[in-house]
């Protein structure tokens, strides 16, 4: 029996599977103090925005409404909310079988689970184009729930299947923005996903991603994204308005782009900032590709026409989101006269085993000392040791 001889655990049939530091009588686990809200709550708190608005909204889950917040809409719409066990195949047939009947089905099952209901996606959903709102939880580096939980492989298997449109927020703000253009969007199906873990909050939103928020809050709600557009969110020289935009990058060799998809944005800029304060040449432009399918072709162009180094990032296993970007760059032709140098960070093909995500991100090397050392070592500012051959 799970959690035989602890009480707390007994009675907990969705929680206390894996845990850190708790109280034995209580079972109350110890955490971090944090600021901001779970990535985790605020899409739960969207799904109930966009079904107070519309009553076509429902929300399912397989067994896991404390881990996807389906609990938190549930409460607030029990007769709106769908549990449907351990049996993420029906969780999607059933969501294709309502959008059929003009409903609009929100299935949140973590990245990793999602596996199980990989030929309904493709024969329920994506064959019938049904608008099916697919949210993935846990998608990326889970920490310490390990290697039967991590949410790698998503953007390659989901990637392959016509009709789905892929987006991945590269924080809170954009995570209530795409949760309202899936709840807009009824000409497919569309593929939500977000890592473990909570947003940032309204200072690091403003000084770092340079955000503009009105009276230095974060907005209450998401505006709907068009479909298939990146965003170019950090340019030379940063946000400051001054002339330090222009002396960087003058020439081509000296100019370099990022471009993110998810969360990994956050180290990109740190990256971006850490490269440019120690070299006055470098200029370093990060964008935030939003979308996966469809790709913003045009900014994938502009990037590689206006840079000679572009790196990819994501919290994703190969074949997903670099490959997609390389695979236009091949057939566009921006690759034939050998003047860009091109890079796509993904996570390494190994297993990861339970460690916190920090953690995690430093062996699978997207952090931003790693992102910065392939700028370096890309643009010749440092050599790489290169081992002579042995007698």
């Amino acid at each position: 029996n799970k959690g035989q001889g602890s009480p707390p655990a007994e009675s907990a049939s969705d929680k206390m599977h894996g845990v850190g530091k708790f109280d034995l009588a209580t079972g109350v686990q110890q955490k971090k103090t944090v600021t901001a809200p779970s990535l985790t709550s605020i899409f739960a708190n969207s799904l109930i925005d966009a079904a107070t608005e519309d009553r076509a909204v429902v929300g399912i889950t397989a067994a896991m409404p404390g881990g996807t917040g389906m609990d938190i809409f549930g409460r607030r719409f029990p007769k709106r909310t769908f549990d449907v066990g351990i049996a993420e195949q029906h969780a999607v047939t059933m969501a294709a079988g309502m959008a059929c009947e003009g409903l609009k089905p929100f299935v949140s099952i973590y990245s990793t689970f999602m596996q199980r209901a990989y030929d309904q996606v493709i024969h329920d959903v994506a064959i019938q184009n049904l608008p099916v709102r697919l949210i993935m939880d846990r998608a990326g580096l889970v920490g310490n729930d390990g290697p039967t939980h991590h949410g790698c492989y998503d953007l390659t298997y989901m990637g392959t299947i016509p009709n789905l449109t892929i987006m991945a927020p590269s924080d809170e703000i954009e995570l209530r923005n795409m949760m309202k253009t899936c709840a807009d969007f009824d000409d497919g199906p569309t593929v939500l996903r977000y890592p473990r873990g909570n947003g940032y909050g309204a200072e690091k939103l403003q000084e770092l991603f340079g955000y503009k928020l009105e009276n230095g809050e974060i907005p209450a709600k998401g505006s709907p994204l068009e479909i298939g557009k990146g965003r170019i969110v950090r340019r030379p020289g940063g946000f400051a308005i001054n002339g330090d935009a222009n002396t960087r990058g003058k020439s081509k060799e000296d100019r370099v782009a990022i471009l993110s998809f998810g969360t990994r944005l956050h180290d990109s800029l740190i990256a971006a900032n850490e490269v440019e304060a120690a070299d006055p040449t470098l200029g370093v432009t990060v964008a935030d590709a939003r979308f996966m399918k469809p790709l913003d072709v045009d900014l994938v162009r502009e990037l590689a026409d206006e840079h000679s180094v572009l790196i990819t990032i994501e919290e994703g296993s190969i074949g997903g989101f670099g490959d997609h970007v390389l695979h236009f760059l091949s057939l566009d032709g921006a690759l034939d006269d050998g003047e860009l140098k091109f890079r796509p960070m993904v996570l390494p093909d190994t297993l990861f085993e339970a460690g916190t995500q920090q953690e995690q991100y430093e062996m699978a090397g997207l952090t931003h000392e790693h992102i910065r050392g392939t700028i370096l070592r890309l643009t010749k500012r440092v050599k790489v040791p290169v081992l002579e051959g042995q007698d």
